[in-house]
């Protein structure tokens, strides 16, 4: 199933909608590319300003395909900047995932 990631943050509230259009880059650029071996997932909590990221990789992959999008490079590049709460990264385990 490959190594999953999730980061979590809260962005200060002048800095959420942008924090959302960097997102939203990053994923027109994955559906364009269209990487293999990656599932990822965004999610934007209630309060608009928490974000959770969860992604997971296939084993072996010979470059990391988010990492590497210059979409993503820009998005990570002044996240910190964007934040109230900066971002915490942990693994996770995948008990259940639909589709498979």
């Amino acid at each position: 199933m490959g190594k999953t990631t999730m980061v979590r943050y809260k962005t200060h509230p002048g800095h959420a909608a942008r924090n959302a259009e960097l997102i939203a880059q990053v994923f027109a650029a994955l559906a364009r590319d269209r990487p293999a071996g990656i599932r990822y997932l965004v999610l934007r909590a209630e309060d608009g300003l928490s974000f959770t990221h969860v992604a997971t990789l296939e084993d072996g992959l010979p470059v990391h395909p988010l990492t590497s999008l210059p979409e993503f490079q820009a998005f990570v590049a002044d996240i910190r900047t964007r934040c109230e709460v900066p971002p915490e990264q942990t693994g996770a385990e995948v008990l259940g995932r639909y589709p498979a």
